[in-house]
């Protein structure tokens, strides 16, 4: 029976989104649309701060506008820069960090999204775009195509961590909130206490959105969840030993309770990288070569309350990352059943 039970999760956690003509799988085209729903049913009592959960660093960032302003989140020598036409086409390269758009990346099986903001110069709708050096799309159609999916998934439950925000003032961030309510309604969860937080929870309340908001801007609506209850550290190298090295130390320092956790398994270029690889580009220079042994790491991990949690990869369609995580649940699932012996 626990043979056929694996079997049936495993069709439908591994359903193909867009077949290929070749017939073989690549690891963007595996779907892992409703592998929320497809866990054991012992798993759906156990917080979800203890699950291992795929999520994407800038997750907006496969598609920013050339064409449009440097955004505010650059210096001042960068804008000045940006003012001959070929150092965009270049800052395109250092700025793009996923291949996927935000169905996509649901359908891989990422659940939660690292989301940066800012307003627009010269714009007078106080509209809000995604930002990554260059202007991403806006957020608004970004929110109705995750809307869109959570609609068609009602058993999924997802992560919005907005932790960074550029050029926005009161009426800015208003104008957002008022969005992110419309967007999404009745799925918002309202903040509470984490260890609370279950899948039968949220599925019984019909709950499907977590918003999580680094601005004291949060205390005035009750489904914006504070910054502090969802810690991501940052390792800031490009070295592979050393960002393995402080995955691990955060990991051992992490709160038993009252927080998730976000390991940011990601490397970041310094000048010196970006002026080597300047034509290449993040994802040739850094990311692609180093990416494999990153996800060696990933799958010596173990979830629970003091191991991993949440963890994010930059151009999560490059390996098999949704995937690799998504598995890790299956240590929980031998830990119950040696419990019960």
């Amino acid at each position: 029976m626990l043979a056929v039970r694996k079997a049936r999760r495993k069709l439908r956690m591994g359903t193909i989104c867009s077949p290929n003509p070749s017939g073989t799988k690549t690891s963007s085209e595996v779907c892992n649309a409703d592998w929320m729903a497809s866990l054991p049913p012992h798993l759906h009592n156990l917080p979800l701060s203890n699950l291992a959960i795929p999520g994407s660093h800038d997750s907006f960032s496969y598609w920013v506008d050339e064409k449009s302003p440097v955004g505010p989140d650059q210096t001042q020598a960068i804008k000045r820069l940006a003012r001959i036409s070929l150092v965009k086409k270049l800052m395109k390269k250092w700025s793009v960090t996923q291949n996927l758009t935000f169905r996509e990346q649901l359908e891989a099986g990422i659940r939660y999204f690292d989301l940066r903001v800012s307003s627009k110069p010269g714009d007078a709708d106080q509209e809000i775009y995604f930002i990554h050096g260059l202007f991403g799309i806006k957020v608004w159609d970004g929110l109705m195509e995750i809307d869109s999916f959570l609609t068609q998934h009602p058993q999924e439950i997802i992560f919005l961590d907005f932790n960074h925000f550029y050029a926005m003032d009161e009426t800015h961030h208003k104008c957002l909130v008022l969005r992110i309510q419309e967007a999404f309604g009745n799925k918002l969860c309202p903040a509470c206490s984490v260890e609370s937080l279950t899948l039968r929870t949220l599925w019984e309340k019909n709950c499907q959105v977590l918003i999580f908001y680094h601005c004291p801007f949060y205390k005035q609506y009750p489904f914006l969840w504070p910054g502090k209850k969802i810690p991501a550290p940052w390792a800031n190298t490009t070295s592979v030993r050393k960002l393995i090295l402080f995955l691990e130390t955060t990991l051992s320092e992490r709160a038993s309770r009252g927080s998730f956790h976000v390991s940011q398994a990601i490397l970041t270029p310094r000048v010196k990288t970006i002026a080597r690889g300047l034509v290449g580009g993040l994802k040739n220079t850094l990311v692609h070569r180093n990416l494999p042994a990153i996800l060696d790491w990933v799958k010596t991990q173990k979830p629970g309350a003091m191991g991993v949690n949440i963890i994010t990869s930059d151009f999560v369609d490059l390996v098999d990352f949704a995937a690799t995580v998504i598995k890790l649940n299956d240590l929980l699932q031998e830990d119950t059943a040696l419990a019960k012996c």
